[in-house]
């Protein structure tokens, strides 16, 4: 018997593609494909900042799911677009011709894409869009809803305020959420609890590799004492907030404690003798340094899920967070794996508790471990997603 066909809609997708949503996107797609036959409707873009056409074909295989792969019509113009978002996030009565201009600026502009899902509905049985945010959501979701399913990644920040949301959020057949926090924001925003979902138990599945060598950073660069940021380094993942932060703690604490960062850098980076750029490393190092590591800082203040968090949860390690977002402190809260700030002197209080109680810590470690085998194994998510699919009623 034929497997149902499944499109997945997303901004940007590809092994070459960092951001956590696409990664997870892309995580989904390859688990799915036990239960349908998957193709993914995407962009030729790589980095989220321009929606540059950097992929060369229409149509590709990666890791044995067919892309389809459309041209953005114009780059982002960082320009162009602070000068809309300033008319519309700055004015409650903007109007919705300008709303529509946000999204055209916010990107990727691909109408081929959405012409694509308009021209092809008929030809799958279900749609899955990925990411509230961005263009290939607004204006493609509204053409095959009865049949689709919103992974939002959702959270309370300015965009979602726009008019344009009080419909997307609403004519899904299918809600699938990253965390309980995720759907209890969503649901009072926008008393949608009526549609099909999966109760907030969702995410993306931890898989370590086979082998994790912790030592690894000693040996290459000689660090062994050591925390870690992994991610993007710009100041809407809170991160000169927590350079400022650890440059004072590092100042009223001297040690040999460093701060190492995982991932690009569109921010400056403090000069500064204990704080340790790496760029882009790959995966098999990241998982050793963070096993290395005495914790993982995650500053962001606007966080769908952080699968990061996860990642090193399930590496044992304990994670300190910011307690200003909800969905971090919940991980914390739910697992006893990790502790919370608001405020330097909590970021320190946090800190001081993590490097000098190790007993503790070794517990910390293994409630994250239990949480993370608890709610975020492959099999449960994907369970879950496979049972709001099939309760769509087309």
């Amino acid at each position: 018997m034929a497997k149902k066909k499944l499109a997945f809609v997303v901004q940007r997708y590809g092994l070459e593609v960092n951001g956590g949503a696409e990664v997870l996107a892309r995580q989904m797609c390859e688990h799915l494909t036990e239960h349908y036959d998957v193709e993914v409707i995407t962009t030729k873009a790589v980095e989220y900042t321009t929606w540059k056409n950097e992929y060369k074909n229409d149509t590709d295989v990666v890791n044995g799911i067919t892309v389809h792969r459309f041209g953005v019509e114009h780059p982002r113009s960082s320009h162009k677009f602070a000068r809309i978002h300033e008319k519309v996030m700055g004015n409650r009565n903007h109007t919705m011709e300008e709303e529509n201009k946000w999204f055209d600026e916010q990107g990727p502009y691909s109408p081929a894409l959405i012409d694509y899902i308009e021209e092809h509905a008929d030809d799958y049985d279900y749609f899955a869009f990925m990411t509230y945010l961005y263009y290939t959501t607004v204006k493609g979701l509204p053409k095959v809803a009865k049949k689709a399913v919103l992974i939002p990644t959702a959270h309370d920040e300015p965009p979602i305020y726009l008019k344009t949301f009080e419909e997307i959020f609403r004519i899904p057949a299918g809600l699938f959420y990253l965390t309980s926090e995720e759907k209890e924001f969503v649901e009072r925003k926008f008393g949608n609890s009526d549609i099909v979902n999966n109760g907030g138990h969702g995410g993306s599945g931890v898989e370590l590799p086979e082998t994790v060598d912790p030592s690894h950073l000693a040996n290459e660069k000689g660090i062994s004492n050591y925390v870690v940021y992994v991610g993007r380094i710009e100041e809407a993942k809170g991160c000169a907030q927590m350079f400022d932060f650890f440059i004072r703690y590092k100042k009223e604490h001297p040690s040999d404690l460093k701060l190492v960062l995982m991932g690009k850098a569109v921010m400056s980076i403090p000069n500064h003798p204990d704080i340790v750029p790496l760029g882009f490393v790959s995966e098999q190092e990241k998982y050793d340094y963070i096993a290395g590591s005495r914790m993982l800082i995650m500053p962001s203040f606007f966080e769908s899920l952080s699968i990061v968090v996860l990642e090193a949860m399930d590496l044992e390690k304990p994670v300190l967070v910011n307690g200003r977002c909800d969905v971090l402190k919940g991980h914390c809260r739910k697992s006893n794996g990790g502790l919370y700030y608001k405020n330097y002197y909590e970021f320190e209080g946090c800190m001081e508790y993590i490097l000098n109680h190790p007993e503790e810590v070794e517990s910390m470690g293994r409630n994250g471990k239990k949480y993370i085998q608890d709610y975020y194994a492959w099999d449960k998510i994907i369970n879950r997603f496979v049972d709001v699919v099939e309760s769509i009623e087309k």
